[in-house]
Parts: C-alpha cells; structure tokens; sequence
C-alpha cells in the first residue's frame, strides 16, 4: 500500500513538472505583448511575473492554416510547399491535389511530378513513378514483362 502511495505521488510530481515546463516561454516568444499599442501597460499586465503561471495568462491560439499564413508550408517538416483548401500539400505527388489544387486523380491512377498515370500499364511509371521499362517489355499489372 506504501508503494502505492509513493508511486501515485511520484506520477502527480512528474505532471506537474511538465506542465510547468510547457509553460516556460522560450527565447523568441516575448512574455508579455501589447495588443492595444497605446503604450500604458500598467493595468494590462502585472509588475511582476512572481507566482503567477504563464500558462494560465496564455490566450488561446487557433490553427495556424496555410491560408492565414502561407510561409507555414514552408516550414521543416510540412507535408508540402503548396497551400490547398487550408492543407499543405506537394502538387507535383499528391493525388488529390496533382499539379494544380482540387484536380484528383482517378482511383487506379498516381500523381507522378504533378501528373496523373496508371501505373499498372503505363511504360514510362511501371508499378511507381519513373520506373521504366526496358526496351521491348510491356508493364503489365504494374510489372515489366517481355512479350
């Protein structure tokens, strides 16, 4: 029972340490922003931080969508450069979106470089993008075969 005891404890602290630590600010965030821009902040913001939780003194942020703000796509790690119906996306190899936003491809087609092809019988995307077919094979289901 005492073990029980001193691992719940031990759980709560470890919450409580990362909630504080989400609430740290980091270096290019500023603490405090004057929204108003009339230059009084004495009543909109405290004269010290103290015990006071920055996390709590948060507001809430929306989304950050591509259609606000475009550069979000460009970002490391986004899924594409291309902003389409508020997604990042890659034009050239999506297939909802190939080469131009809002053109799909068919169910048995790829988006290979901002193009739709079937790549079960097409030679020059066999089975994948630009894998070719050697001269005289066919692409059959996807596969090059000689005939």
């Amino acid at each position: 029972m005492k073990a029980l005891h001193i691992f719940i404890l031990f759980a709560l602290l470890m919450a409580l340490a990362i909630t504080n630590l989400s609430a740290t600010p980091s270096g290019d965030e500023p603490l405090f922003v004057d929204n108003d821009g009339d230059g009084d902040r004495s009543q909109a913001e405290p004269t010290s931080v103290g015990i006071m939780s920055r996390f709590l003194a948060q507001k809430p942020r929306g989304m950050m969508t591509c259609n606000k703000y475009p550069r979000v796509c460009r970002a490391a790690g986004s899924p594409g450069p291309d902003c389409c119906k508020r997604k990042c996306v890659n034009v050239m190899w999506d297939r909802f979106n190939c080469g131009k936003c809002g053109k799909k491809c068919k169910y048995s087609e790829i988006c290979c470089k901002g193009k739709c092809v079937n790549p079960m019988s097409n030679r020059l995307h066999c089975g994948d993008c630009y894998n070719r077919c050697t001269k005289g094979s066919k692409c059959l289901y996807g596969m090059c075969s000689y005939a």
